[in-house]
């Protein structure tokens, strides 16, 4: 029978989404108001993949991490397990974008987690829930 591979969560600061010193990396940073991660980005050129149209890959990156951090701020250590992203409407160059995301669920040894992406007005571009696969040892801060 396999073992479970040891998890020890600690930022980095080269992590792509919220590394400080990672030259290419959107440097995300969140804030916590008990319940819901929290952070703000405005996509540039070097973030398309159809003229003009922000890439699937980086929304979902944002994502991502948005949902990383609401387990991390719970303290509750985990990598992602699985994600459904549903993408509602093309991002623009220049649109700014507002990321939340929450704990939904958390058990054991799995959290569930749901983020979203708006713009300024408040509508929904992108949304995503995830599992985590959690470790008993909680984060290290």
């Amino acid at each position: 029978m396999a073992t479970e591979p040891e998890i020890s969560i600690t930022p980095s600061d080269m992590c792509f989404g919220c590394g400080r010193n990672n030259p290419c990396g959107v440097k995300l940073r969140f804030d916590w108001d008990g319940k819901v991660a929290k952070s703000e980005f405005t996509p540039t050129e070097l973030h398309q993949g159809w003229q003009n149209i922000i890439h699937g890959g980086i929304l979902t990156t944002l994502l991502d991490e948005a949902m990383a951090y609401a387990a991390y701020f719970k303290n509750v250590a985990g990598v992602t397990a699985t994600m459904e992203v549903k993408f509602r409407r093309p991002v623009l160059i220049g649109q700014h974008l507002t990321i939340t995301a929450w704990i939904t669920k958390n058990e054991r040894r799995f959290a569930e987690t749901k983020a979203q992406l708006t713009l300024s007005d408040g509508t929904v571009v992108t949304e995503a829930k995830a599992t985590q696969y959690t470790s008993q040892k909680g984060c290290s801060f």
